[in-house]
C-alpha cells in the first residue's frame, strides 16, 4: 500500500488550455476502457473528435468549441481507465475543477452524465466563440503581485480606459490572470509592471472569459444549463466563483450559468479542500498544470496523476 492510500482525497480536473495534439493516443492504447469513452465521445458530438486530438491540426483542436468537448472527453477516459484497473471506485472526498475543468468534476460527482457533460461544454465552447467575435476581450497572466493590488489596479485601469477589466484566475499566490476590453488589460498591464509584476504575458485569446463581458454569453449558456438534467452530486463539488462545496443541484445550475462571467477562486478552492482534511489531490486529464498550481498553494499537497494509480497509464493522459 502507497503512504496515500486511506487518505481523504480530491479528484481534480484541468480547464482549457491543457490540450495538445496527440491527447489521449497513449492512454487509449492503454486501456480499452479509456478507448471506448474517446469512442462514445465522437458517437455524442457527431464528428471524429478522435481523429482531431490524435493528427490535429493544431488551429482547430485549439479552437475552444474543440478544446474544450476534447479536454473532458480526456479527463473522463482517464477516470474511467483508473477506475476499471482498481476494479472499483475511487470514492473521492470531494471534486474540482478549473473552469471547464468543473464540468469534468460533475461528470465525476455523477450530477451530469458523461453525454451531457459533452453537449454543454460543446455548447459553451460555441456560445464563448461567438461571445468573442461579437464582443472581442483580451486576458493576461500577471506573476508577482498579490490579489489584493491587482484588484485595484484594474480598478484604476477600468476608471481610466472608461471600460473593465478584472481578476478573472486567482490561481495560486502570485499567479492571476486578468480579464477584459483590450484597452482596459493594456493599461492594467502597465500599471502591473509599474507596481513591480515579475511578469505579464498576454494570453492568445480574444475572448475575455470570467469578466462582465461575458454576461450576455453566460445568460445564453444558463438557458442551456436550465433544459439539462442534473442531478445531485454524490460527493461535494467545490465550486469556481464561491470555492465552497456544492451538494444540490441548485447550487450547481445557478454556479454554471453565472460561471462563464464570473472570476475562477482556484486558490480559495484547493484552500477550502485542505480545510476539510484533504491532503491529496489527483489530477485526471491532458497534462498535468493543476499539480504545479496545488503545490503552490501548499507545499505538503501530495499531488497525484494518472501513472501513480496504475503504471501503465501515461501520466497527464497522453
Amino acid at each position: 500500500m502507497t503512504d496515500w492510500q486511506g487518505q481523504p482525497i480530491a479528484l481534480v480536473f484541468p480547464g482549457q488550455g491543457a490540450q495538445f495534439v496527440g491527447m489521449g493516443v497513449e492512454l487509449a492504447a492503454a486501456s480499452p476502457v479509456a478507448a471506448a469513452t474517446l469512442h462514445e465521445a465522437n458517437e455524442v458530438l457527431g464528428f471524429d473528435l478522435i481523429n482531431l486530438m490524435t493528427n490535429g491540426p493544431v488551429a482547430e483542436l485549439e479552437d475552444t468549441f474543440n478544446a474544450q468537448p476534447a479536454i473532458l472527453a480526456v479527463s473522463v477516459a482517464v477516470l474511467r481507465a483508473i477506475e476499471d484497473a482498481w476494479g472499483t471506485d475511487l470514492s473521492p472526498s470531494m471534486v474540482a475543477g478549473h473552469s471547464l475543468g468543473e464540468f469534468s468534476a460533475l461528470v465525476a460527482a455523477d450530477s451530469l452524465t458523461y453525454a451531457d457533460g459533452l453537449r454543454l461544454v460543446r455548447s459553451r465552447g460555441e456560445i464563448m466563440k461567438a461571445a468573442g467575435e461579437t464582443n472581442p476581450g483580451a486576458m493576461a497572466a500577471v506573476l508577482g503581485l498579490d490579489d489584493e493590488i491587482l484588484t485595484s489596479i484594474c480598478a484604476e485601469a477600468s476608471r481610466q480606459s472608461g471600460s473593465t477589466v478584472v481578476v478573472a484566475n486567482r490561481n495560486c499566490p502570485g499567479q492571476t490572470v486578468l480579464s477584459g476590453t483590450v484597452q482596459a488589460l493594456e493599461l492594467a498591464s502597465e500599471l502591473a509592471k509599474e507596481q513591480g509584476a515579475r511578469r505579464v504575458a498576454r494570453l492568445n485569446v480574444s475572448i475575455a472569459s470570467h469578466s462582465p463581458l461575458m454576461a450576455d454569453a453566460a445568460r445564453a449558456f444558463g438557458e442551456i444549463v436550465a433544459r439539462t438534467p442534473i442531478a445531485p452530486p454524490r460527493v461535494p463539488v467545490v465550486a469556481n466563483g464561491s470555492a465552497a462545496p456544492m451538494t444540490t443541484t441548485a447550487e450547481i445550475v445557478a454556479e454554471l450559468s453565472a460561471q462563464m462571467a464570473a472570476p475562477v477562486d482556484w486558490t480559495g478552492s484547493v484552500q477550502t479542500m485542505l480545510d476539510h482534511g484533504i491532503p491529496t489531490f489527483a489530477e485526471f486529464g491532458p497534462g498535468n498544470v493543476l499539480a504545479g498550481l496545488i503545490k503552490r498553494i501548499d507545499r505538503e499537497a501530495v499531488v497525484l496523476t494518472a501513472v501513480d494509480f496504475d503504471t501503465k497509464l501515461p501520466a497527464g493522459g497522453k
